[in-house]
């Protein structure tokens, strides 16, 4: 445990002097957020023509869509990209030489991560209150539910592609790959009810988009999203097996 809690230390230490992803991961949410809310026409605007969210502003349906986007991008962005990096440079290769199990590596880099998304996402509740107010959930418990199942399944897919990239360009790269569609089809452009129905039913069934309803439904809805949960249990099942049997260490 000591040598594990070091390892972590150590980890966030090279965490924090990478400006780029320090800025994505932490920042970048809560400037997202607070600037769609002041710069776009209509955001601080209560909907009247919009069933089910009437008396809700248009950045109010943005909340749980950002904290989505804040779960892909630590899981997809930079956690991939740092394993990459690594086997890359043959640390991997050289930290299986020592008494350390490389396995503690993966358990630091997660620790890391998870911890670095909690701050960016207390961070961007605290300046939407601040700046713009922030509408309560209605249902607080599924929300934390949705959000904790979106880490877990979201942070299962960042190690699949830890897992299998080469290099950090690589993982960046695969990493983008899925990180834009995903985005569209969690309602970064389309969020609520202004997300056509074809679209909403295919994101439910994928692993952001779940999240991001399921979020959705526990802070302005009264319901409880079943299928958006199961799906992302499901994903957990299947991508943390795979990341596990094809998790290359060299």
């Amino acid at each position: 445990m000591t040598a594990l809690r070091a390892l972590t230390l150590s980890e966030g230490r090279l965490y924090l002097r990478d400006s780029g992803t320090v800025f994505f991961a932490l920042v970048f949410p809560t400037l997202l957020l607070v600037l769609m809310g002041l710069v776009l026409p209509g955001m601080d605007e209560p909907l009247t023509d919009a069933p089910g969210y009437e008396g809700l502003r248009p950045i109010d349906l943005y909340v749980p869509v950002v904290l989505a986007l804040a779960i892909c991008t630590t899981s997809l962005t930079t956690f991939p990209a740092v394993f990459g990096g690594y086997r890359e440079k043959g640390v991997l290769r050289r930290l299986a030489t020592t008494p350390l199990p490389a396995s503690r590596l993966l358990v630091a880099q997660v620790s890391v991560n998870v911890l670095a998304l909690l701050v960016a996402v207390v961070a961007a509740l605290v300046a939407m209150a601040a700046v713009l107010g922030l509408t309560a959930p209605q249902q607080p418990g599924l929300v934390v539910l949705a959000f904790a199942l979106g880490i877990t399944h979201m942070t299962a897919l960042g190690c699949v592609l830890a897992a299998l990239v080469p290099t950090a360009a690589s993982g960046n790269g695969l990493g983008m790959l899925l990180y834009f569609p995903l985005l569209f089809l969690a309602g970064v452009w389309t969020p609520g009810p202004t997300m056509p129905d074809t679209l909403a039913t295919v994101g439910s069934y994928l692993p952001l988009g779940a999240a991001a309803q399921a979020m959705s439904e526990g802070w302005f809805g009264d319901g409880v999203p079943v299928t958006q949960l199961l799906v992302m249990v499901g994903w957990t099942l299947v991508l943390g097996p795979v990341a596990a049997r094809v998790f290359r260490w060299r």
